[in-house]
């Protein structure tokens, strides 16, 4: 038995040095391991044998280095193709032209960096927080306790773990009141999520620049003042808005600043709901429960909050009709914005 295990040994090193192909590899490994290969007929001739213990280890040893043989051979084989095809492939040429083509950023990151500019040559720093919030900061801390009816105008996406996906950037004030106490002067832009039914207007993912300013002796001429400013900066040209009250529970008053609708001039299309106007901006006079949960002194210090919304001033700055055109991933539609 063993002399015939030595055979088999040297008759498969000269048949796996034949072995130039991944058929020939298979081939051989049937030959020799397969159900009636040479090693399955030894298994058979065991019981024959007058050692069987010997035997069987020196047959064990026998498949082992087939395995390995063949193992190593077929990786070897699959190298050497791969080095073959890098060897015959083109060699990169630095020197030739290539597409001169660029990317474009996306309208809302535009839309953004420009209203950013404009804040910031005001005094205002600009801050970033995270989407995933807790209901303290995006809800009790801004006068909404829980079960208050206030959370129905805002339809949330809860998270196993209690927290939710923060449905307005508001939810940062108390954090940067906190952060950096009164005076301050604060913009902090930020993605927002809202189980919403989708239509040209509305989306359930969109943009917003939360902004406050806290100090003494703010009135709402303020807020109209820095409002104007920024609209003008960002359209190069004179907007037409208006003003109109609005609840919410974090400001007290509360105002809608409306915009006329750049899309139809203000004759009404689907865009601004055939209203001729389209809402870009709640805002108010931070109430004084809002001030004292961020620890600030409300017998000293006043301040307005806004909450611009980017996506609609993109689509009225670029006249786009569609708002779910900017989440679309359609690169024929997004690669006309180029920045400056």
């Amino acid at each position: 038995m063993q002399k015939k295990i030595e055979e088999l040994k040297l008759s498969f090193k000269a048949s796996l040095a034949e072995a130039t192909s991944a058929e020939a590899l298979e081939a051989l490994r049937v030959e020799y391991l397969g159900k009636k290969g040479h090693v399955s007929a030894l298994m058979q001739e065991l019981r024959f044998a007058e050692d069987k213990k010997t035997a069987g280890q020196l047959i064990n040893t026998l498949k082992t280095e087939v395995e390995e043989a063949i193992s190593e051979a077929t990786e070897a084989l699959r190298k050497a193709e791969i080095e073959a095809k890098v060897r015959g492939a083109k060699k990169y040429n630095p020197t030739l032209r290539t597409s001169e083509e660029l990317g474009s950023y996306h309208p809302i990151t535009l839309a953004a960096r420009e209203v950013e500019e404009v804040f910031i040559s005001m005094g205002f720093t600009i801050e970033n927080y995270s989407e995933i919030v807790d209901d303290y900061h995006c809800f009790e801390a801004l006068n909404i306790p829980k079960h208050h009816p206030a959370r129905d105008m805002q339809d949330t996406y809860y998270l196993d773990n209690g927290q939710l996906l923060k449905t307005h950037t508001s939810a940062a004030q108390n954090y940067i009141m906190k952060k950096y106490g009164a005076p301050l002067r604060a913009i902090f832009p930020g993605r927002c999520f809202r189980n919403e039914s989708i239509d040209a207007c509305h989306e359930n993912t969109f943009f917003q620049l939360e902004g406050m300013m806290i100090d003494e002796n703010i009135s709402i001429s303020n807020l109209i003042y820095f409002m104007k400013t920024m609209l003008s900066e960002v359209f190069k040209r004179d907007v037409k808005v208006r003003l109109r009250p609005g609840f919410f529970p974090f400001v007290e008053p509360g105002f809608e600043l409306d915009i006329n609708c750049a899309i139809c001039g203000g004759e009404g299309c689907p865009s601004c709901k055939n209203s001729g106007w389209l809402e870009l901006c709640p805002c108010g006079m931070i109430h004084p429960n809002v001030l004292k949960e961020g620890g600030i002194d409300t017998e000293k210090y006043t301040g307005f909050a806004f909450g611009l919304g980017l996506t609609r001033l993109a689509m009225m700055k670029y006249g786009v009709k569609d708002i779910r055109d900017f989440n679309s991933g359609s690169l024929k539609a997004l690669s006309q914005f180029k920045s400056n």
